[in-house]
């Protein structure tokens, strides 16, 4: 089964990935009337791409290929930037996966939503968390994978519960680039959408503590989460933000 082609507004390429650009509001408004339209044969893959993400795109054609399937929106403030400076007739705001999807879970829709990734202690959180803030929130299914390759008899039974659940949104937090590979292949297979959303399962749990809001704002995020985790991140950082320039500048504009 093909994931759907959605038709939605390409803002700009930044490296080799294409963006669509807006405000928070605007994406979520798209994804709630994509999510809640009629449904048709496929599904819909969403991104967040941050400097990393577009590195990684540089590095492997594959991946910037799979990530211009599905709707990518900007995740970090030096993607931003770099938006506004080369197509300064648009509008270019970060959208954060955490805030797209806290913002999705507070609207008032029918969504039937399906949680896959984090840890059962973080899922558990997560579930609490949700029932608390978002009552209202229909929560169909949960579950944590393990930290492993799944074979492909238990990638068709994960596929089967999602579908027995009739959820229309399944948020997907297993890490980049895991969870933009995933994304991708639930929607080729179910009618769903899905998406990739990173460390938001960590942040709306409260397992893991997020940047000050200046912090995310100035663009030194970075920075608060390779303080936190310097073993897992600072590859992601340390080559991911050069990479990204070189990326940005090879592509650029004029």
């Amino acid at each position: 089964m093909a994931s759907r082609q959605v038709n939605h507004e390409t803002a700009g390429q930044i490296g080799p990935v294409e963006f669509s650009s807006g405000s928070l509001d605007s994406a979520v408004s798209r994804s709630l009337g994509i999510a809640c339209g009629e449904r048709v044969e496929g599904g819909i893959a969403v991104h967040f791409a941050n400097a990393y993400t577009v590195a990684l795109a540089d590095k492997e054609p594959a991946f910037a290929e799979l990530l211009s399937r599905g709707v990518c929106y900007p995740d970090g403030m030096p993607v931003v930037w770099w938006g506004r400076r080369q197509y300064s007739n648009q509008v270019w705001e970060r959208v954060y996966g955490p805030d797209f999807m806290e913002a999705v879970l507070a609207a008032k829709s029918p969504l039937r939503h399906y949680l896959v990734g984090g840890s059962p202690d973080t899922l558990e959180c997560l579930l609490q968390e949700i029932s608390t803030r978002w009552p209202a929130a229909q929560i169909v299914g949960a579950e944590s994978p393990p930290f492993r390759e799944l074979s492909s008899a238990e990638l068709a039974a994960q596929d089967e519960r999602i579908r027995a659940s009739g959820a229309s949104v399944v948020w997907v937090g297993l890490g980049t680039p895991k969870q933009d590979y995933e994304v991708a292949r639930i929607a080729s297979s179910l009618p769903v959408m899905a998406v990739a959303v990173g460390a938001a399962f960590d942040f709306i749990s409260g397992t893991k503590k997020q940047a000050p809001t200046w912090m995310q704002k100035s663009g030194t995020e970075w920075a608060f989460r390779l303080a936190s985790e310097p073993k897992r991140l600072w590859r992601r950082y340390l080559w991911g933000n050069p990479r990204f320039v070189v990326a940005a500048l090879r592509h650029r504009r004029g």
